[in-house]
């Protein structure tokens, strides 16, 4: 199955799941040519904080695991070249939690990326729209095997990719990355990595979230004055900064 773009998968396993505070431990990544070439790369990542032992129950990766491995802002310049160029980023969840959370990553270290026109395809957004399991149980449903050595990033985002390969087959996707974008964001137009916003048929954005959600963001001027002063993400506050 050929694209008219690469598309980047990736999984990241993580100290928590606080998108702001925590950190990537291991990151996976499989680009796909346009012709079908896959090129990969995975690594531990010392994230430069203690693991606690619940996010190790889940991954398996302990302290002493990653304290010899690099950093996240030393392995940076490998994963910059993976997500360059004409791209789309696909991943399992990866609209909610491994896009926002690498891009506020990235940030710490002091690099940034521009996601503006990239297209994102998230299978669990399919798979929820059509059948709304796991990925443990989208691998039985789709591909009719067991995932074997689950929460390891690498096995994860491989299981990714052949279940996408398999809803391919078995719906009638969009070949147009960009469609298949607003598919997996529910025909939302997306605004901001974290989903604050959504920009509505007359191009105005909509908030997404909170006590406001479906009106019109920029009939709420106090609110947004008082999001640019909250905890909200730094392209979030830049939207509420342009309507007031």
């Amino acid at each position: 199955m050929k694209f008219n773009k690469p598309i980047v998968w990736f999984d990241l396993e993580t100290t928590g799941l606080d998108k702001q505070n925590d950190r990537i431990v291991q990151i996976a990544i499989i680009r796909i040519q346009e012709d079908g070439t896959p090129f990969e790369f995975t690594s531990l990542i010392n994230p430069g904080i203690p693991i606690p032992k619940e996010a190790s129950d889940v991954h398996g990766i302990t302290d002493d695991m990653v304290k010899d491995q690099p950093t996240f802002v030393q392995l940076m310049p490998k994963i910059g070249r993976f997500f360059s160029g004409d791209i789309a980023i696909g991943g399992y969840n990866s609209n909610s939690f491994d896009i926002p959370f690498l891009v506020n990553e990235m940030s710490r270290a002091g690099f940034t990326i521009d996601l503006t026109n990239v297209p994102f395809i998230d299978p669990l957004n399919i798979f929820k729209r059509k059948e709304e399991r796991t990925l443990e149980a989208a691998m039985k449903f789709y591909c009719g095997k067991q995932l074997e050595g689950a929460h390891d990033a690498l096995n994860d985002v491989k299981a990714t990719i052949e279940v996408f390969m398999a809803q391919h087959e078995r719906y009638e996707l969009p070949n147009d990355l960009s469609e298949l974008d607003l598919y997996c964001n529910y025909d939302k137009k997306r605004a901001d990595i974290q989903g604050v916003f959504t920009i509505d048929d007359e191009g105005d954005y909509v908030f997404c979230q909170g006590k406001h959600i479906g009106k019109k963001a920029k009939t709420e001027k106090s609110y947004l004055k008082w999001m640019i002063s909250a905890d909200f993400p730094k392209d979030a506050k830049e939207i509420a900064l342009s309507l007031v």
